[in-house]
């Protein structure tokens, strides 16, 4: 190493074991560091850099930190380049994006409950790694994974929690299988977290809350759609996710295939907002002779966790693949190196993860409406909830009332120029929901229209004939 280069070190000292550790001041062979002195709340003493001139840029220090809690650059230098050559020598091409392939079942009519057939979406899409813990309502899919994977050379364990199974569905994720766990309200309260760190991980994969009524363990097999505002902030830091609303057994297959599609796409975890009713009815759905998926994109040396395109999305390697991959919750440049003290770097990260989603909306967002010519008054719901709903604005329309619905299959990222659009068409929305309002809440910020709540919190399928004397005027049922 020439000492023409002068570099910079930073030493995180809320990582650094410091006495418990000094593998720095041990390894370096110029003695840039020395034990510490000052002692800190931890009852540590932080390494301290004492002769940082002498650095060489070995980055012996930076690559034995236990912690990572060391970054070693050179002073006027350009970023640092992370690549590698898979083992041979030769470079392999680009791989990823869509493909068409057959159905994994018979093409035609098929007859399930809603959480057999988000598991057949699910083998269906290509996954073919499951993790999770039995809880109702979701249990029947964890039990048809378990069958299905067998048939399919995939890999299915039971977790001892909810915590421990998103962690094995990303580790699975970052060994490059698609990746799937199922739980509701209770268990996703624990999966929160690493959610959060597979925002942050950028890592693909699906996570099914078949919601029920809560809070707490609550009413254990009974509807209701209380995570709606968890799904979006559940996990700290305030960034977008993406999250599907199915409202039958058709949608449990189809939007559980497009919930893979997304995360593939974007490198994101995306949840699939299902609740006890759409879990557990049975009704027939088609399958098609073949289906549309896509893979993740990966560019061998390319950086994992960066893209020239501010709202792009990075290549993704996987594991044994030859790339030197650095994974990290904590604030990291394009190559996943560390950078816990850079504020530049954390805001570029935060900015592009959320921008990837929002700068998509429209191939994200997914709805349908009903009866929209000549609404005055636009019924927004979701779920199983818009079954009930679209009955009681048929009921209406028959009785003379200007009434129409939209439907949302995506909950998030909100579509709220779609409800602006809408308020400057109808003169009230009206939003029913087996919560005390959290969409309607949403819907209420995107328009200076009157927004009704119709709430059913009683772990009850939503009674259609509330929503239709609440448009009719009447007193409800």
């Amino acid at each position: 190493m020439s000492k023409d280069r002068t570099f910079t070190i930073q030493l995180d000292e809320d990582l650094c074991k410091g006495s418990d550790c000094y593998i720095c001041v041990n390894a370096c062979p110029k003695g840039v560091f020395a034990e510490g002195e000052r002692i800190t709340p931890k009852g540590l003493r932080p390494s301290q850099v004492k002769d940082p001139d002498e650095c060489i840029g070995c980055e012996i220090c930076e690559f034995l930190c236990p912690d990572l809690g060391i970054t070693v650059e050179e002073v006027g230098g350009t970023e640092r380049v992370i690549t590698s050559t898979p083992k041979g020598g030769a470079t392999a091409p680009a791989s990823g994006g869509w493909t068409t392939v057959q159905s994994s079942l018979d093409p035609g009519t098929h007859y399930m409950i809603g959480d057999e057939a988000c598991a057949e979406g699910a083998i269906a899409a290509g996954c073919r790694f499951y993790a999770g813990y039995p809880i109702t309502p979701a249990s029947e899919i964890m039990v048809h994974m378990a069958k299905r994977l067998v048939q399919t050379d995939g890999v299915f364990i039971q977790m001892e929690d909810e915590i421990g199974s998103m962690a094995a569905v990303i580790g699975a994720s970052w060994a490059g299988i698609k990746s799937m766990t199922a739980t509701a309200g209770p268990g996703f309260s624990l999966m929160t977290e690493n959610v959060g760190y597979a925002c942050m991980t950028e890592t693909p994969c699906v996570v099914v809350d078949v919601q029920r009524a809560g809070p707490s363990t609550g009413q254990a097999s009974r509807p209701a759609s209380g995570d709606v505002m968890q799904a979006k902030w559940g996990t700290h830091g305030g960034v977008e996710i993406i999250a599907l609303a199915p409202w039958s057994v058709q949608e449990m297959y189809d939007l559980t295939i497009k919930a893979f599609n997304l995360a593939e796409r974007f490198r994101v975890p995306v949840i699939l907002l299902a609740d006890a009713v759409t879990g557990h009815l049975r009704e027939s759905f088609q399958v098609e002779e073949t289906m549309e998926l896509f893979d993740r994109i990966k560019v061998p040396g390319a950086p994992p966790f960066g893209s020239d395109d501010e709202s792009g999305v990075p290549s993704m390697p996987s594991f044994g693949e030859g790339e030197e991959l650095l994974i990290t919750g904590s604030t990291h440049d394009r190559y996943g190196v560390r950078k816990t003290a850079d504020p530049v770097v954390h805001e570029r990260l935060v900015k592009r993860i959320s921008k990837k989603i929002i700068a998509h909306m429209e191939e994200i967002t997914d709805y349908e409406l009903y009866f929209e010519d000549g609404a005055q008054r636009v019924v927004v719901a979701y779920g199983s909830t818009a079954r009930s709903a679209l009955w009681a604005v048929k009921a209406a329309r028959e009785r003379g009332e200007r009434v129409g619905m939209l439907r949302l299959k995506s909950l998030w990222p909100f579509p709220g120029e779609l409800i602006r659009d809408w308020g400057r068409r109808c003169e009230e929305f009206i939003v029913p929901e087996t919560n005390l309002g959290q969409i309607s809440q949403v819907v209420q910020q995107h328009t200076a229209n009157p927004v009704s709540l119709v709430s059913q919190t009683n772990g009850e399928i939503m009674d259609p004939r509330r929503v239709r004397d609440f448009l009719m005027g009447r007193k409800s049922h």
